[in-house]
């Protein structure tokens, strides 16, 4: 027999007894109802109840499944939320249909195990981490080793880390709190890692440089999800590449990032773009950068109605560029260090900050009589980390990614010979611009 058939002690809850007040006993009744009417609340306080039922429901064994157990069994993989964070509306709906599916099936007579656990968040972890530090200590993550600093983010980890746990008790997760797993746990890194490396034997996974979101406040890449676009207020500057006067081989281009230009390699116009087409195949030299010349391209991608129709290229700091830079085998400095400090050019901006150069690279290239125009204050769109709240710099970087062609064509397939159904229908054309573009 199931320990789960056996007769539990489960807390219960206070009753009311209704008497029958037509009785010779109606007074005595009357009175002791007053007495009970006065201890009971005047509003219900699921607080005073819940928690200890919730326990009694744990200790009776109620949510743990047997592994010995010849039952049919069925089981739900808690999709892990963040350790840092704490459970929104989101979660409660996903936990809540969760919660009724592993409950239904215990009642219909399956050995149910719904296995709860949290994940480790390495970004947010450190950015908590690194936060609490500056207020407590005035220090960063560099003022320590790598081992020190692990060791104070699992100290954090293990000091407010519950808080999602308690969350979950508190709306009556029926998880199975025995088998409670965190993504750091010396099993499951393991497990991670045999994984991660049979997907690199497939040929599921490799590592190459490919242009990225970066943070020079965390340091590291983070995800398109979580850059956030605002308009802001900037500078729009038109500047000459070539003959300063115009009279010879000069290309007039514009930019809000005029940082970038150390980065330069190319100009690209419109293939029918009549106006330019003696300069396509020709090099204008660097304002700067010494022994560089930026030859000039011919590109679909350029928009021969927008600006002068000039486009300047900047393969290792902007997507775009990047993708045109692949694709006419461009040269891809990088100029921008994972700081967000100007490097590795040779001239006098090297060491400053983005925005500093910004200014000084605007006014060096006054003095050389090279800005055309000048549109300031400009507002455009432009990303944010969603942590660090800083502008994000496009950069190169080496990163491991997963190889989606052979997946992105399965996904697509099982939606086309109806292996898979999207409810409804009209969100096809969605799935299928995803995954048919997939990258």
């Amino acid at each position: 027999m199931n320990d789960r058939s056996r007769s539990t002690s489960v807390p219960a809850l206070d009753c009311l007894t209704v008497t029958d007040q037509t009785s010779s006993s109606a007074s005595r009744s009357n009175e002791s109802s007053g007495n009970r009417a006065d201890r009971l609340p005047k509003q219900w306080n699921p607080t005073d109840v819940e928690s200890a039922l919730y326990q009694g429901w744990v200790d009776a064994g109620y949510f743990h499944a047997d592994a010995t157990s010849d039952r049919k069994p069925f089981s739900i993989v808690l999709p892990p939320p963040n350790v840092t964070g704490q459970l929104h509306m989101g979660h409660a709906l996903d936990h809540t249909l969760m919660d009724s599916m592993a409950r239904r099936k215990r009642m219909q007579g399956y050995e149910v195990l719904w296995l709860p656990g949290s994940d480790h968040a390495g970004i947010a972890t450190q950015t908590k981490v690194e936060a609490m530090l500056k207020e407590t200590e005035g220090k960063d993550r560099f003022d320590y080793g790598r081992e020190e600093f692990v060791e104070r983010v699992w100290e954090w980890k293990h000091k407010f880390g519950g808080v999602i746990q308690n969350q979950m008790r508190a709306i009556g997760d029926s998880v199975d709190w025995e088998r409670e797993r965190f993504t750091l746990d010396d099993g499951l890194s393991k497990a991670v890692q045999t994984i991660f490396k049979e997907l690199f034997d497939r040929g599921l996974i490799y590592r190459a440089k490919r242009l990225v979101n970066w943070s020079p406040v965390l340091r590291t890449a983070i995800s398109d999800i979580e850059v956030v676009y605002s308009d802001d207020e900037g500078e729009l500057v038109t500047l000459r590449y070539g003959d300063v006067e115009g009279k010879g081989p000069h290309a007039d281009v514009a930019t809000t990032r005029v940082e970038t230009m150390l980065g330069d390699v190319a100009v690209a116009v419109h293939p029918d773009d009549e106006r330019y087409k003696d300069l396509v195949g020709t090099t204008l030299p660097h304002p700067f950068i010494e022994g560089r010349s930026m030859v000039v391209i011919a590109d679909d991608y350029v928009d021969p109605e927008f600006g002068t129709g000039m486009v300047k290229i900047t393969p290792a700091h902007d997507p775009n560029d990047f993708a045109m830079g692949q694709r006419h085998n461009l040269e891809m400095p990088e100029v921008i260090d994972e700081t967000g400090h100007i490097a590795n050019t040779g001239t006098q901006f090297d060491g400053l900050d983005r925005f500093e150069a910004r200014e000084q690279i605007r006014l060096a290239l006054e003095e050389q009589g090279r800005v055309l125009k000048r549109i300031h204050p400009y507002v455009h769109s432009v990303g944010h980390s969603e942590r660090s709240k800083e502008a994000i710099e496009p950069r190169l970087s080496e990163q491991w990614w997963v190889k989606v062609d052979e997946l992105a064509k399965m996904s697509g397939d099982a939606v086309r010979e109806r292996d898979t159904v999207i409810h409804p229908a009209s969100q096809e054309p969605r799935w299928f611009d995803w995954v048919d573009d997939m990258h």
